[in-house]
């Protein structure tokens, strides 16, 4: 049998990998992005938010679009840096603190995002047939519904159970967690939606 993890040699490392992507997932890319381009504190404006919603609200697309891939890519890359020197255990101790660092970054006094691009970033690096299955459930309720915000919460609902599916026990519990969180941060989108005040996507808030 193999030797025991000792857990007081072991766990500095996971600190460690827990802390660098929790900074790599702070890093506010919506609110840098739309300063650098000159229209100023995203959270200004609209929801307040610093995800790409929120900057397309800007009119400004591609600032938009930039935005969603840096925010995926943040998580994405977090993951699988992570993966590469220390396997599954140090890709879900980074899905986690990238996550957490995006929705809770210590720069802007730990109001961040809603998490989607990253939650999403995160699981393509982690499992990408999982990946593939959230965009797929994401698009479907999208163009059904016309919801952005409830596209992402089915999405993120079911992306547990697809892991489990896929025998990825290991990351179908820490993306329970984080869907857990999502929501939470939804928590306005959901009570819009039952009262029916939410915006449909094409439509001008």
């Amino acid at each position: 049998m193999p030797d025991p993890i000792s857990w007081a040699a072991v766990w500095p490392y996971f600190l460690a990998v827990f802390v660098l992507a929790y900074l790599m997932g702070a890093v506010p890319f919506g609110l840098l992005i739309t300063r650098i381009a000159g229209l100023g504190d995203v959270r200004k404006i609209g929801s307040g938010n610093i995800g790409a919603t929120n900057v397309l609200r800007t009119g400004r697309k591609d600032l938009a679009a930039a935005t969603l891939f840096l925010d995926g890519a943040k998580g994405a890359v977090a993951v699988l840096v992570a993966a590469r020197f220390g396997g599954p255990d140090f890709a879900v101790t980074a899905a986690l603190g990238a996550f957490l660092g995006h929705l809770y970054p210590v720069w802007l006094g730990f109001r961040g995002g809603k998490g989607v691009a990253t939650y999403l970033g995160c699981l393509v690096a982690a499992v990408p047939l999982a990946g593939l299955a959230f965009a797929a459930v994401w698009l479907a309720t999208a163009f059904i519904f016309r919801f952005s915000s409830l596209a992402a919460l089915v999405a993120a609902l079911v992306t547990p159970f697809v892991l489990v599916g896929l025998d990825e026990y290991q990351f179908a519990e820490v993306f329970g967690l984080l869907t857990a969180l999502l929501w939470f941060k939804h928590t306005p989108n959901i009570r819009r939606l039952l009262s029916g005040s939410e915006s449909r996507i094409g439509k001008k808030s």
